[in-house]
């Protein structure tokens, strides 16, 4: 089966037994690993990868790792060329213990702690993003303790609307990620950085938010943050030479839906940023981008098996998997969309029902699906895949009414793994203090 609207991994088929991804059917899957879990087609995610650097050659592509990481993500990302974009000291360690090398990581957080500072730069991590005033002086202090000269890229938040949702829009003003470009606080810790010692800025950095679907407003934050950069040049006589436009490109969740193509975007976006240098006379800079959900989001289904079927004459039926938010806190976090297909049997033919999805947790909101055509047999037992599940599902997972978290599966050739193992109950407990 070709994948269907961009929502299913690139190795999806329909067989006699219900869907197959990697060579392995679904409902095998489903046996051996229980569910819900996050079944991960490697290949796709490989693919990704290598479209990403290609749209991008002779520029960085840094792989978002807060949408999905682990360790073998890391290394794919690795043995693919691409970097890695870390916000924390566990996403650190991962990358280190998959040997991705420093020269290769950009570390992002609004927040850093001294502890985290001191392990980034410790392990030379090529890029580190300078949030906010405080850290300024914290990474300083760290850097000269360490002996090195830090490079940096300060992030700025052009005010450019990303036309998303709210909760997801980072480059707007009055909110708690990088400095403001309209009330001057960009230019100031510009000023700030270049006088303090062991730090080196090398460039700008800014992230509209995710799930844009629009060209232009990456168009738009490139040609502000090229004027910041021609009036760095002529009001300190600093020339940066790093650029870095974030991520947050889209991707499609139900049918009809069509995503921002890279291979037609990153062209767009290189011309803008070189008219834009031209223009102001300055040399084309190093660009960056930071994909996540473009790379991670299509290439794992969710596995969920139906518990019960309610029927009320009048209202939705209402169909409860074994999962819920505690698996994909999107829906209920901000109003994400996503369809489901049965995934364990042949279907197809045959009358058809309107099905709400929902899980199993103690809040009403735990709707993954509101409204979503499936077979009218659809029975308790049966498995059901929701496709796009690949980004920051497995990543905000919770244990909330004390649900394991599910395991990651990645399947390739006719082979599956574990890739992050499930939670039992008594990995659930065990932090648990008993008085």
């Amino acid at each position: 089966m070709k994948r269907r609207d961009h929502l299913w991994p690139a190795t999806t088929v329909p067989t006699p037994r219900g869907l197959q991804i990697g060579g392995v059917p679904l409902r095998d899957l489903a046996d051996e690993f229980g569910t819900p879990a996050f079944i991960l087609d490697e290949e796709d995610f490989r693919i990704r990868c290598r479209t990403w650097r290609t749209a991008f050659t002779d520029h960085d592509v840094f792989y978002a790792a807060k949408s999905f990481l682990c360790h073998q993500v890391a290394r794919w990302i690795k043995e693919e060329g691409l970097g890695l974009d870390v916000c924390s000291a566990a996403e650190l360690r991962i990358a280190q213990r998959a040997e991705v090398p420093g020269e290769s990581l950009i570390f992002h957080g609004n927040n850093k702690s001294a502890a985290e500072l001191e392990e980034a730069v410790a392990y030379g991590v090529s890029l580190i993003v300078i949030d906010s005033y405080d850290e300024i002086a914290r990474l300083s202090a760290v850097a000269q303790r360490q002996g090195v000269r830090q490079q940096v890229l300060i992030r700025v938040t052009p005010g450019v609307e990303a036309h998303t949702h709210s909760s997801i829009t980072t480059g707007t003003d009055d909110q708690k990620f990088g400095f403001s470009l309209a009330v001057g606080s960009a230019h100031r810790a510009i000023a700030q950085v270049l006088q303090t010692p062991g730090l080196e800025l090398v460039g700008l950095h800014s992230h509209l938010g995710s799930q844009i679907l629009r060209p232009d407003v990456f168009e738009t934050a490139a040609e502000r943050l090229v004027d910041l950069m021609a009036d760095t040049a002529r009001t300190h006589g600093a020339l940066l030479h790093r650029l870095d436009l974030g991520g947050g490109l889209g991707i499609a969740y139900l049918p009809g839906e069509t995503p921002l193509n890279v291979g037609d975007l990153a062209p767009l976006v290189v011309a803008r940023v070189r008219k834009a240098c031209e223009q102001a006379g300055l040399s084309m800079p190093r660009l960056a981008v930071e994909p996540g959900r473009a790379i991670s989001g299509p290439t794992t289904v969710t596995l969920y098996t139906v518990g019960t079927i309610k029927r009320q004459p009048g209202l939705r039926t209402w169909v409860s998997v074994d999962g819920g938010l505690s698996d994909n806190m999107r829906p209920s976090l901000y109003d994400a969309t996503y369809t489901a297909s049965v995934a364990g049997r042949a279907v197809g033919g045959g009358s058809v029902e309107s099905y709400a999805i929902c899980g199993r947790h103690c809040e009403a909101g735990d709707v993954l699906v509101p409204s979503v055509i499936l077979p009218a047999d659809l029975a308790v037992g049966d498995l059901l895949a929701i496709p796009a599940s690949g980004a920051y599902h497995r990543s905000m997972a919770n244990n909330y009414n004390g649900q394991p978290r599910p395991p990651v599966v990645s399947v390739r050739n006719g082979t599956a793994r574990t890739l992050v193992r499930g939670e039992t109950l008594e990995d659930v407990l065990r932090l648990d203090v008993e008085s």
